[in-house]
This record gives structure tokens, sequence and C-alpha cells, in this order.
């Protein structure tokens, strides 16, 4: 169980990097579209290079292989856990500030009980309440950074990361779905390559290609400049790349659950890593009282998914 935890707190700690940076592409005037489609075209070379020097021509096949003979499922999961998630957490930034977005998005490890019971599995009571603590404490750091903000009416943003919330925890659970049992419409696919982190990334990035061109030509988006083509690059090594397959990783090693609950809230700590970098970076304020309380009950929240066993 420790171990789970260790692994999505590294995945939160470069999953951080995606507020950092979009922050950063938002004052410049990137459009929400190529922060988002983007990320994935660098991903994909990436991944590719990553799985052929790490396993070979045959960890390729064998990835392209898992592919065809399931091309509906990896394309239905990497359009909603990818293509869903990340474009509403793009498209957010251009209606709402940073703060509004962080705060947000932090409703993900509520909606991961939601897509347990979703798909029949049981939702541990203990995991929710300390799934509870760990909001809660999210709620402050967040309130502590909103105050002295006048902009509260972009509700539009709010409606983008609450659906990207959805998502990202849909689309992975239907990958531990297909690896641990499948069902009458998931498909089983009991292959231990999905374990190593970088191969459900890889297929996952290869779903989500129809999304993005879909995307891409229905909203027409202006040319990127070279400062947002360099930091979705950043984006995609440090996010999609890098804190993805330690957090697929995690997800695939968890046996009930709880254990998925426990490993879904490790994401509370990315408001923690972004507080950090946007303060030493974007030299945003370091944190108050409330601040101090949040990030507290966060790291009480963890402490005890990690003691408490069911």
């Amino acid at each position: 169980m420790a171990r789970l935890i260790w692994l999505g707190a590294m995945a939160a700690l470069f999953f951080s990097s995606t507020f950092v940076l979009n922050r950063a592409m938002s004052l410049e005037g990137g459009h929400w579209v190529w922060s988002a489609s983007l990320r994935y075209a660098f991903m994909l070379p990436i991944l590719l290079a990553w799985t052929l020097a790490s396993g070979g021509p045959k960890a390729l096949r064998e990835a392209f292989g898992l592919f065809g003979r399931n091309p509906v499922f990896w394309t239905l999961a990497g359009s909603i856990g990818f293509g869903v998630f990340y474009a509403g957490i793009t498209l957010a930034a251009a209606f709402s500030p940073g703060w509004v977005v962080a705060t947000t998005w932090q409703s993900t490890i509520l909606a991961t009980p939601l897509v347990l019971a979703l798909l029949g599995r049981k939702v541990p009571r203990k995991g929710l309440a300390f799934t509870g603590l760990i909001f809660c404490g999210i709620v402050l750091v967040n309130l502590e950074q909103a105050r002295g903000a006048t902009d509260l009416g972009r509700l539009w943003g709010v409606a983008a990361v609450l659906v990207a919330a959805l998502a990202y925890p849909l689309g992975n659970q239907l990958v531990w779905e297909a690896r641990h049992g499948g069902g009458k419409r998931i498909p089983r696919i009991d292959q231990p390559a999905l374990d190593a982190g970088r191969t459900p990334t890889l297929l996952l990035t290869i779903g989500s290609i129809p999304f993005w061109l879909i995307l891409v030509a229905v909203t027409h988006p202006p040319a990127p400049s070279q400062g947002q083509v360099i930091q979705t690059a950043l984006v995609a090594l440090f996010a999609g790349v890098i804190a993805t397959s330690l957090f697929l990783r995690a997800r695939s090693r968890a046996r009930t659950a709880y254990e998925l609950a426990a490993t879904d809230a490790t994401q509370s700590l990315e408001v923690v890593f972004s507080l950090l970098g946007e303060t030493l970076l974007l030299a945003g304020p370091w944190p108050g009282l409330m601040g101090v309380a949040g990030i507290t009950l966060a790291v009480v929240g963890l402490v005890l998914y990690v003691c408490r066993q069911v």
C-alpha cells in the first residue's frame, strides 16, 4: 500500500507541471486547443521511443497488437481519459483563473468513488471519509489563494473542469477493468504488459488521436507560438509521459477498490506541488495559516490511507 502512495505522490509531482505551465501559456495568449492537442502529439513519439528502447521491437509489436485486437476499446478509453480530460483542463484556463481550475479539479478524488460505483465496484466507506478529509484540505489551500479574486462568474471554466474530473478516472478505470477481468461491454485484456505504465499510456495516446484531429478540424485554432510549442513539449514529457506512466503503474498494482481510491487520492498533492511551483517560478504568494492547515489535512488523509487497511 505504501508503495502505491509513493508512486502516486511522484506522479502528482510531475502532474503539477500541467497547472504551472498552462498558467504560463494562458498569460501569453496561447489557444487552448493547441495546449491540449500538442501535448499528445509530443507524447506519441516519446512513448514510441521509450517503448522501443525499453523492450525493443517486440515491445512495440506487442503494444500495437493489443491496440489492433481492441481498437474500439482503446479509442473510447483514450478519447475519454485523455481527450475529454485534457481538453477540459485547457479550456478551463481560457475562461477561469488558475485558482478556480486547481480547486475544481480536485473534485476528481470524489469522482473516483462515483466511477467505481457506476462500474459495479464496491465503494469503501472508510476510503470515502479519508477522501473527504483530503478534499477539505485542498479547499482550504485554494480558498486562501482565492482571496482578493473578484472574477467568480466563469461558470464555463468550472463546468469544463468538472467534466474533466470525471473523465480522467473513468478512462483510467476502464483500463483497470479490462486488465483485471473485463465485463459484458469491457473486453478482458489479461496482458502483463499493461502493468508497466508506459504501455497503457501509449495505447491511450494512440486511441485519443481521432479525438484531437476532430477537435482541431472543428475549432480551426490559430497557429501556436514558439513558446507555446516548447511549453506543451515540456508538459508532454513531465505530465503526459512520466506522471501518467507512474500513475497508471500504481493503479495497475492496486488489487481492491480501497487501494484504487487511495491511489487516486494522491492527486490531491498536485495542488501542493503546483502552489510551490507557482511560488518559485511565477512569484506567487506563500501560503498563510489557512494554506498550512489545508496542506496538513491533505497529508493526514494520505497517512490514514496508508495506516488503515481494509
